[in-house]
């Protein structure tokens, strides 16, 4: 499929199949408001994205079935969560309905005719892409941008703008059954932010060296008068980016950097630092979010947001009225002073983030971390003790059991009773519990006023937010 083509028709019906996948989703309303007729179809559908389509009267069949696609419709778009033997994907191929990745199916619908900024690396992806989307917009750039998650205070994960700017969410992992290229290789980019490498997927990459040569090939494909920005101590990015044919700007903690962060201060409102640019102060900037990870997250959207000349005033005031995004740490609820969090960290590096994150607003409340082992990666062997050191800022930990554990090959699952053990030798209280009943009754036997539990999973953790808030309502007295 050319862009000429098909992409070019003013109105499709267009099929996608997995379509509450975290980028699918907010794809979905941009095509509607492109003109295009939306159908989809997915199976464990939750919140939010579930929501967000139903909110814009996108139909979702909740079985996968070939049935879904009659009419037949002039395009499919396949998920990479689908496989083969997937009862639509193989009518779509009997058939020879027209099919593509969602990958190249952004490249072909928009980011031809647009500058596109793509937001890569291992962790901070979602927070990076909405705050660049959040200082575009608030300097009335007007940018189009698809994320992979939705930003508290903006309607959705995705707008189509009218300015010149496309933000993308860049992900590493393959982009269908039929493509196993990485998703960013189709994004065009003309500015790129990498945030970190680190060792993840292990279901699609074998090492940290097959990870880097797709980061490798991302940064080959910015053109000269591109931009690239990432950590100075990340030793492979900057292996990358010493290869870059574009201009390369180095942020983080260290003043060697051209944007960097000193005086690092944590609360309950927020995170300030002082900002330097090449070692000169520029101002003292506060944002909502909590964390040190958040503070590179903000340098990178100051470096790309400098690179095209936005305001510093435009810049600092932005930052500062940043909310956040649904599922990284976000508040969802307080009952009789306990505060409930979810957070989609899984990575052994997020959960360590996360929890610190907290422990340093609240240096003086105890933190529950309740933890999902779900992605393909955290439910092999590949972090078991990599976790053990990621919980040491929780002061209780409850570990739930792996998700669909029989997805891991035999020899090389998760063990949840290994972890457990391993935690309580390091001196943290940690269990595990077996089912998500369960774990809300034992919280509630066991929490007190002023403590916070954040449940940490990629998942719906089976709406145990929600769970966990009502059964606090209902208890006649804590202390």
């Amino acid at each position: 499929m050319t862009k000429n083509t098909l992409t070019t028709s003013p109105s499709l019906h267009i099929h996608m199949i997995a379509i509450c996948g975290t980028a699918m989703g907010p794809f979905a309303l941009m095509l509607k408001e492109k003109g295009h007729r939306i159908t989809g179809s997915d199976e464990n559908i939750y919140p939010p994205i579930s929501t967000m389509l139903q909110d814009h009267q996108i139909p979702i069949f909740s079985k996968f079935q070939a049935s879904n696609l009659e009419p037949k419709p002039d395009l499919v778009i396949i998920g990479n969560a689908v496989s083969r033997g997937n009862p639509e994907a193989e009518a779509v191929l009997e058939q020879k309905i027209r099919y593509v990745s969602l990958p190249e199916a952004i490249k072909n619908f928009f980011l031809w005719e647009h500058k596109s900024i793509v937001v890569a690396g291992t962790h901070g992806k979602t927070t990076t892409t909405s705050m660049l989307a959040w200082v575009f917009t608030q300097a009335e750039l007007k940018p189009s941008y698809i994320i992979g998650g939705i930003p508290i205070g903006m309607k959705s994960g995705t707008q189509l703008g009218s300015g010149d700017f496309f933000i993308l969410e860049g992900d590493e992992y393959d982009s269908a059954f039929f493509d196993k290229r990485a998703k960013f290789l189709h994004y065009l980019p003309d500015t790129v932010v990498i945030n970190n490498i680190e060792y993840d997927h292990a279901d699609i990459y074998n090492s940290l060296e097959e990870i880097v040569l797709s980061f490798k090939r991302l940064v080959n494909t910015i053109p000269l008068n591109g931009f690239l920005t990432g950590p100075l101590d990340d030793k492979n990015f900057l292996e990358l980016a010493s290869n870059a044919f574009c201009p390369v700007e180095l942020i983080g903690e260290a003043p060697q950097a051209k944007w960097s962060a000193d005086n690092i201060t944590v609360n309950s409102m927020g995170t300030s630092f002082d900002l330097y640019e090449c070692g000169i102060l520029r101002c003292r900037l506060s944002i909502r979010l909590l964390g040190i990870h958040n503070v590179k997250n903000t340098l990178a959207v100051v470096a790309v947001a400098r690179h095209y000349g936005i305001d510093w005033d435009k810049i600092v005031d932005s930052l500062g009225s940043f909310t956040g995004v649904r599922r990284r740490l976000e508040i969802k609820g307080e009952v009789n002073d306990i505060t409930v969090y979810d957070d989609f960290a899984h990575h052994p590096t997020a959960v360590n983030s996360t929890l610190e994150a907290l422990d340093q607003a609240f240096p003086k409340e105890k933190i529950w971390a309740v933890f999902e082992p779900r992605t393909a990666t955290s439910i092999r062997r590949i972090f078991q003790e990599a976790y053990i050191a990621a919980f040491d800022h929780a002061d209780f930990v409850i570990i739930a059991p792996a998700f669909k554990l029989e997805k891991a090959p035999f020899e090389n699952r998760f063990s949840v009773e290994e972890l457990v053990l391993e935690l309580l030798d390091r001196g943290v209280k940690a269990r595990a519990i077996p089912s998500i009943d369960l774990i809300v009754s034992y919280l509630g036997k066991n929490v007190k006023k002023g403590n916070k539990i954040v449940f940490m999973s990629n998942g719906g953790f089976g709406n145990i937010h929600d769970k966990m808030l009502n059964h606090l309502a209902s208890l006649e007295q804590i202390v």
